[in-house]
């Protein structure tokens, strides 16, 4: 009982049991239970409105939020049940199920979000290596679950880069035991922080992204290298570089597909900074000539943000975020974008059970395909999201 307890404490949506260390004592009389005593349950539920002040309904961005423009009103984004445990002295498991948003008309459906094993390599799971569908290492913001983060939506910039950030493949993941109990703090203090993908991570994975029927014969090869740095003070700088490379198949045709990017953050304690970065290659329509050809994209985000806590009213972590992006997204065939977005709002955790977050975005975002050449819509509006855990 003990063991669970400790554990709750230190799990929340962003980390997974995995990455937090414990003695072995304590593993070892957790593993004399039942198997069945080994698996613990969570989730999480997201509902949404997005148009308070709207200025144009024709402002959409699919990939961001399906419910964002007209005929949308109420919306559940997210609600997801998390199984996930220790079932053995190596060997961790972690499924995650998604009554989410819309895909290919249907307004709510059941899919597969996470599903992986982490294999331990050694007794204190500083190397390990993960097998199964879960987040690509690419990016701070991507790792960074939705559950945990100010803004509403990810940034276009290096969300384009793997449409709900996960896919099939497997990783080499290593961090030293000082950095996992780091990664375990920022979790557990509230900062806001990512979860623990290792220190280093290398692996493999399909590149057609998670959910969708691999098309060619090549995986995708990813590099992540982030450390997380505490200074005398207690505040918390972590910097992070990776990259990635393969082929993706668009209409039968395969599109060499690159990123590289540089990631810093300063943890909120109380002020923090995020600041992300891609510079890379990608297919993407072309305005002049009509075709999707391979494209340079750069594009990424800087975000302030504050922590602020409350011993009558709770926990408050107002944000300003601001983002550009210039190139394809593969996943909608290769649509060129060009955006520019400005995301000011703030996120009130009452009660650990609840989260209400307020948002205002200013957007001005152009794209261009086959069918539509070219679409420029502006405007703004006034989003809410109501998020309880359980």
């Amino acid at each position: 009982m003990f063991f669970c307890t400790h554990l709750t404490q230190a799990w929340d949506q962003s980390q997974d049991f995995s990455s937090y260390t414990t003695t072995k004592s304590i593993v070892d009389e957790y593993l004399k239970g039942k198997w069945y005593e080994r698996i613990h349950l969570r989730g999480y539920a997201q509902f949404r409105y997005n148009r308070l002040m709207e200025s144009n309904p024709d402002l959409v961005c699919p990939q961001c939020d399906r419910s964002l423009g007209d005929n949308n009103n109420f919306f559940f984004r997210r609600g997801r049940l998390i199984f996930f445990g220790q079932v053995s002295e190596r060997v961790f498991i972690y499924i995650q199920p998604d009554f989410a948003s819309a895909v290919g008309g249907t307004e709510h459906y059941f899919n597969l979000r996470d599903a992986y094993f982490d294999l331990a390599l050694t007794d204190d799971k500083e190397w390990r290596i993960r097998f199964g569908q879960s987040k690509v290492p690419f990016g701070f913001e991507n790792l960074q679950s939705s559950s945990n983060r100010g803004p509403l939506d990810r940034h276009d910039a290096m969300n384009s880069a793997v449409a709900n950030e996960r896919d099939i493949g497997t990783y080499l993941m290593y961090a030293p035991t000082h950095i996992r109990k780091l990664f375990a703090r920022v979790t557990t203090e509230h900062l806001k922080g990512s979860g623990d993908y290792g220190m280093f991570a290398f692996g493999f994975y399909n590149g057609q992204t998670a959910n969708q029927p691999e098309q060619n014969n090549g995986l995708h090869r990813v590099f992540r290298l982030t450390y997380p740095h505490e200074f005398l003070n207690g505040q918390i700088l972590e910097g992070s570089i990776q990259a990635y490379e393969g082929n993706y198949f668009i209409a039968g045709e395969n599109f060499y597909d690159q990123r590289s990017a540089a990631s810093l953050i300063l943890y909120p304690q109380p002020f923090g900074f995020q600041l992300e970065y891609n510079v890379g290659q990608g297919p993407e329509y072309n305005f002049t000539t009509g075709d999707v050809q391979v494209q340079d994209l750069t594009g990424g985000y800087a975000m302030i943000n504050y922590s602020y806590i409350s011993e009558k009213y709770g926990r408050f972590f107002p944000f300003i975020r601001y983002f550009r992006y210039n190139g394809g997204k593969k996943h909608e065939g290769g649509r060129a974008y060009r955006v520019n977005e400005f995301n000011i709002g703030t996120e009130w955790q009452p009660d650990d059970g609840f989260e209400l977050t307020v948002s205002y975005m200013i957007s001005d975002r152009t794209t261009g395909d086959r069918v539509v050449d070219f679409n420029h819509q502006s405007g703004s509006t006034l989003r809410l999201q109501a998020q309880f855990n359980f």
